[in-house]
């Protein structure tokens, strides 16, 4: 963990923002910074300003009555001379330009990105060998700081463990047409994982039981945020970008204006003094700077006061963003850019794999591609346990679309039919000599768990020939749809060959470190019968999910009357 330190905000804003400045680093004659791709659009570039100093040196006076013959010479001196300057020019240009690159890197911090014990593979590449990128935005209430203080307020948490307030899972597709933005309220419950902080070799214990998913980043830092998500959803999570109050504020300010909507005059306060301050007059107004960072942070005043309300709130002002950064020239100016670049890499916490401005920079022409209209906000789908949440079953079907990079915009090109995974490189045992246990994962929220399923299927396996496939009653998991696992490369034929029997799909057969052979859960889609018949895909996004699209500019947050002024 090298230059590391806790830091975030409660929006993706980093991660939109961050590439933006990180791509302005490049040579200039002014400031070592250059405008030449501002923002999405791009821009202009200008050569150099020392081009311009050889240029002049190679104009020359003529005075009435001079020799001719001489002229020769001294033209060669003179071009022999403005290539000496040109190149001293260039050189100390070049030298700047790496100093001030050097320098935003510098500013960046980094952590590790995975904290956890299991992993999630990466996701098969397509057929023109792309694959999807998921990057985890937090957003950190950290006061550590004097500035985070006066920002975040609560005087009495100053220096307290930070909390991921604001978690946010951006999916790129990958063919780049489209992105997806699933948030998670900062009260869901869940368990967290053990996490081991690299640097100082610190385990940090699972929850016992269900907590608060914001509580993650204290066990260890991002990495364990990212493990815990991984661990819900089964997404495989490439980086993470983290950013606190005074970071969200410098970069609103560097930006500039976007503009968000209130239904009615709302002041975020109440008669205890909890609130975030905003201020703002029915309409659509433009926030910047501590402004964006109150509507950010939002709770007293809109809708019903929850994280839920807070979450709309941020993703319209996401999508706003998006689209100001794409219609207009807000950072023309390589000033403007440098300023932005400043703001945004000393705000930033990443991991390794996005610890370099030239990688910040990659990563936004990637995002960049992907059009206002084909950008998907939206909010795990949960439920009420008393004043928390949590995940419902939609919210299973929301992760599923994001894990087979299927749009959420249900605007996807027609996809040809999945490819046979190519054959494992160690072929499968003879069916009498593979090891399988079965568990019985049929039990839901609504549905206790179907009884005798792992003997009912065990005795199936066996009549296939599968000799020593064994019931495991110890383990009672719970999984929408039945599932292979196996754990590592020598036992892939063998998964493969035990699905194959069953008719189970191929993309059922997982490789996971959760288990120690072969492992059959047959999961709720399997609570009766012995064929298998795989359940119909539904890819339509729930309902629940509230999802905005990007390009929709007429959203507005409801006011609550309790909160509303005249």
């Amino acid at each position: 963990m090298t230059r590391s330190s806790v830091q975030g905000e409660d929006t993706d804003e980093g991660a939109a923002d961050a590439p933006e400045g990180a791509q302005t680093v490049r040579g200039d004659g002014d400031n070592g910074v250059d405008g030449a791709k501002d923002g999405p659009e791009g821009d202009t570039e200008d050569g150099p300003e020392g081009t311009a100093v050889g240029a002049e040196g190679d104009t020359e006076d003529r005075t009435e009555g001079e020799p001719v013959a001489p002229r020769p010479r001294r033209r060669r001196r003179v071009l022999r001379w403005t290539a000496v300057v040109l190149a001293v020019v260039l050189a100390g240009l070049a030298g700047a330009g790496y100093l001030y690159y050097e320098h935003l890197n510098d500013n960046i911090k980094q952590d590790a990105l995975n904290l956890g014990d299991n992993k999630v593979a990466a996701p098969t590449p397509n057929a023109a060998g792309q694959t999807p990128l998921n990057i985890l935005v937090i957003g950190s209430d950290a006061r550590d700081s004097e500035e985070n203080q006066q920002l975040g307020g609560a005087r009495e948490t100053f220096g307290s463990t930070p909390l991921a307030d604001v978690q946010m899972l951006v999916h790129l597709s990958a063919d780049r047409s489209n992105m997806s933005v699933v948030s998670m309220p900062r009260d869901t419950l869940l368990e967290i994982p053990k996490c081991t902080d690299p640097d100082d070799g610190e385990v940090y214990p699972a929850s016992e039981g269900r907590v608060m998913t914001n509580q993650s980043l204290g066990h260890g830092g991002p990495g364990c945020t990212v493990a815990t998500w991984q661990e819900l959803t089964g997404i495989h999570i490439d980086h993470f970008v983290m950013v606190d109050f005074a970071g969200v504020v410098s970069m609103a300010d560097a930006v500039g204006g976007v503009p968000v909507c209130v239904d009615a005059n709302i002041h975020s306060r109440d008669a205890g003094g909890h609130g975030s301050g905003l201020k703002l007059a029915k309409g659509t107004h433009p926030v910047k700077g501590e402004q964006a960072l109150q509507w950010l942070r939002t709770r007293y005043g809109f809708e019903d006061g929850s994280d839920l309300a807070r979450a709309k709130a941020q993703h319209m002002y996401l999508n706003s963003m998006v689209r100001v950064l794409r219609e207009n020239a807000t950072l023309s100016s390589p000033n403007k850019l440098r300023r932005l670049a400043e703001e945004a890499t000393e705000a930033l916490t990443v991991d390794p794999g996005l610890d370099s401005v030239k990688q910040l920079y990659d990563l936004s022409t990637e995002l960049r591609k992907v059009k206002p209209e084909r950008i998907t906000m939206t909010t795990m789908p949960n439920r009420y346990v008393g004043a928390r949440v949590e995940p419902t079953e939609d919210s299973e079907q929301l992760f599923r679309l994001v894990r087979e990079d299927i749009a959420l915009d249900g605007k996807d090109a027609k996809k040809k039919p999945a490819a046979e995974p190519e054959l494992p490189a160690d072929p499968a045992a003879p069916d009498d000599e593979i090891a399988v246990q079965v568990r019985n994962g049929t039990r839901t929220d609504e549905l206790g768990t179907a009884p005798g399923r792992a003997n009912t299927v065990t005795g199936f396996l066996v009549e296939r020939g599968f000799a020593k496939a064994v019931a495991d009653p110890s383990v009672l998991p719970s999984e929408d749809r039945t599932v292979i696992r196996y754990p590592s490369a020598d036992l892939e034929g063998d998964a493969r060959r035990v699905a194959k029997s069953l008719g189970i799909p191929a993309s059922s057969v997982k490789r996971s470190t959760d288990v120690s052979g072969v492992t059959l859960v047959v999961g709720a889609d399997w609570r009766e019968d012995t064929a298998y018949r795989a359940p119909g895909s539904d890819d339509r996004i729930p309902e629940s999910a509230e999802a905005l699209n990007g390009a929709d500019d007429s959203a507005c947050m409801h006011v609550n009357p309790a909160f509303t002024w005249s």
